[in-house]
């Protein structure tokens, strides 16, 4: 069993290895730092331009081998590592086919290079591979740095109520157990914008995010009461002015 993070000379940079050295220690795994080249053509080429191609990608795949161990060699908690090259016609389709070849455990990815640093921008890759990876996949935000001591520390779920969540509010705290980190279940409170004219009144959004929040914490308890989670995870009700400002205050 293994950690794959997919890597890319000049264009990954060092938070998905931050987070997959995170991610193999605290599984007590290896990581394994995967490239995905260009499959080259199988017509040879008069003008030898396949030739060239192939050694293009050659040179791609380690140059990104070399600049990944430059950095992981560095790293005090680095866990036993592996570099490997896969030639596919898709980035994400050959990811897919390594995780299946090396029996990994979890796939880490960066995000995308349009969003600001700390948040978690999910590119056109990412996307793909969320819904046809089959191992988890984990998104490190923009600018992540290794976890103080090399593991995880804590893992959050959201959870909106239907009854589809809470089986991945259970599975999600089974795999706290066998990481032996806590676990934080959390339901989000969003206020909407101020309604101009207020018609209703000044404080009507407040009722009613006091409403929401109110409800929120009900079905997290109920989570509780039903033995989906034990006495020792942490409830949670998040709000804020937006979407931004609660996952920010989360």
């Amino acid at each position: 069993m293994t950690v794959v993070v997919g890597y890319l000379a000049g264009k990954s940079g060092t938070a998905p290895l931050n987070l997959a050295v995170g991610a193999a220690r605290t599984l007590g795994t290896s990581l394994t730092v995967v490239t995905i080249v260009p499959k080259p053509w199988t017509t040879p080429s008069p003008a030898r331009v396949d030739a060239e191609y192939a050694a293009w990608a050659d040179q791609l795949a380690a140059d990104s081998a070399k600049e990944a161990g430059r950095y992981l060699d560095a790293m005090p908690h680095r866990p036993e590592v592996r570099y490997h090259s896969h030639a596919h016609r898709s980035v994400s389709g050959g990811l897919v086919e390594v995780v299946g070849e090396v029996d990994a455990q979890a796939l880490v990815l960066g995000s995308s290079a349009n969003g600001q640093l700390g948040q978690v921008v999910v590119g056109s890759t990412a996307d793909r591979l969320l819904h046809s990876s089959p191992v988890a996949v984990a998104i490190a935000p923009r600018g992540y740095r290794e976890p103080r001591g090399g593991v995880l520390t804590r893992i959050t779920c959201g959870y909106p109520g239907t009854p589809s969540s809470a089986d991945v509010v259970a599975r999600t705290y089974e795999l706290a157990k066998l990481l032996k980190v806590p676990l934080r279940v959390i339901s989000f409170a969003v206020r909407g914008r101020t309604m101009y004219p207020p018609e209703v009144g000044l404080h009507a959004e407040d009722s009613i995010l006091a409403v929401w929040e109110e409800q929120a914490r009900s079905m997290l308890a109920a989570l509780r009461t039903g033995g989906v989670v034990g006495d020792e995870v942490e409830l949670a009700v998040v709000s804020g002015n937006g979407w931004d400002q609660a996952l920010d205050d989360a």
